[in-house]
């Protein structure tokens, strides 16, 4: 009974005259989930005819002239005098997309539609979307990233560091890129440089976009180098000691004296460890006031669950201004630890009288202080520079 009171209310009052007609057409709309959606329906000539609004798929009434049929409490309407007719739609919903149509109560009916489109901002979809990873250096990788929404989102991912993304085909060849599209990002061949965090971003033209960040864990045994394996100090200055640390898991790090005594932070070692990368470290002792008993070798160590290695560096006493100075006024027993070495020539006359055969030999010779250097035909005395000292035991 009800629906046929509202029919005849929508049919039976007219008026006789000018006949009402659009001025302008009622537009389609695009509206995201949760905003208000307003269609506009501009009349002229109404008279006493009446307004109506009607969800075309479903053929639901939604108003008449100035009263909502329709039980759902987002609908409302409202109008500028005769001329302009609204329809609104608060807290729009996905349920409410479709075709809606203006209609005026005329014989013949006449009726104009719009289309109100609900778009949806991308979400992702965790359950089917991957969380971090550990993988074995040289593994393969496979990380997948699924997004919902309206229109359906695509999928972009990076690495949040920056770097380029390595794809690699069925033959090993190579592909850098900064972005990657797809639901799957597959990597193969892992390398540790391709560790770190990977986002995977679903995008689909309504804001805001949505990422999700994946880190991918490459697990290998420790690798360690330093810069120079032999390190040169004068007595009393500070030194530096070097190694780089690649491992992950990260590492232990420490250091060892040739004796086997770790060495600790004190008021004579000070012991540092700088993160350069997710894997690598630098490791830095520092000796202040090197004395002889700080000279000999060190050990860096690196361990972690998956192995240990190690690097040695030797520390060797670089003499200095004083011992030159003990030079210039006649001691030279500290300077050059009293290493001599005797250059003999040894001539022999051929047929015509002259020495066109020289050999030459050299004795090393470690004196004390009551013995001289050999008499020889012809002997020269050459004091061993202490840089080519150095050079000697590198």
């Amino acid at each position: 009974m009800f629906w046929i009171t509202v029919i005849l209310l929508f049919t039976s009052i007219g008026c006789y005259g000018y006949q009402p007609k659009f001025t302008e057409p009622i537009g389609n709309i695009t509206v995201p989930v949760g905003r208000e959606a307003m269609f506009t329906c501009y009349v002229h000539s109404l008279g006493g005819y009446r307004v109506g609004w009607v969800k075309a798929d479903t053929k639901a009434i939604q108003a008449i002239h100035d009263h909502v049929i329709t039980h759902n409490s987002r609908v409302s309407v409202s109008h500028i005098d005769d001329s302009t007719w609204n329809l609104h739609i608060k807290n729009v919903q996905e349920e409410d997309r479709g075709q809606y149509m203006c209609q005026i109560n005329t014989d013949p009916m006449i009726s104009q539609m719009g289309y109100l489109d609900v778009v949806i901002p991308p979400d992702i979809i965790y359950e089917d979307t991957s969380g971090d990873v550990m993988v074995p250096e040289g593994g393969t990788v496979k990380l997948t990233c699924r997004a919902k929404g309206y229109p359906k989102p695509h999928v972009l991912w990076r690495r949040e560091d920056g770097r380029e993304i390595v794809i690699k085909d069925a033959s090993s060849t190579k592909t850098k890129v900064t972005t990657y599209q797809g639901e799957v990002l597959r990597l193969t061949k892992v390398s540790r440089s391709e560790m770190g965090a990977y986002l995977c971003i679903g995008s689909n033209g309504v804001p805001p976009s949505v990422s999700k960040r994946i880190t991918v864990s490459v697990h290998f045994h420790p690798v360690i180098s330093s810069p120079s394996q032999l390190v040169g100090a004068p007595k009393g200055t500070e030194v530096t000691l070097e190694c780089n640390v690649e491992a992950f898991p990260k590492s232990i790090n420490y250091w060892v004296r040739e004796s086997g005594d770790m060495v600790i932070t004190s008021d004579k070692y000070q012991t540092t460890s700088t993160q350069k990368s997710i894997f690598e470290d630098q490791m830095v002792l520092t000796i202040k006031s090197v004395e002889r008993h700080d000279l000999g070798s060190y050990r860096c160590i690196a361990k972690n669950s998956l192995g240990e290695v190690e690097s040695n560096i030797r520390l060797y006493e670089i003499r200095g201004l004083d011992d030159a100075a003990d030079a210039e006024n006649g001691d030279l027993s500290d300077l050059y630890q009293e290493e001599l070495y005797t250059e003999t020539h040894h001539h022999h006359a051929g047929g015509n009288g002259i020495g066109d055969n020289r050999n030459r030999t050299k004795h090393r010779h470690h004196l004390d202080a009551s013995q001289q250097p050999p008499a020889s035909p012809s002997a020269s005395i050459r004091l061993v520079p202490p840089l080519y000292r150095t050079f000697k035991y590198l």
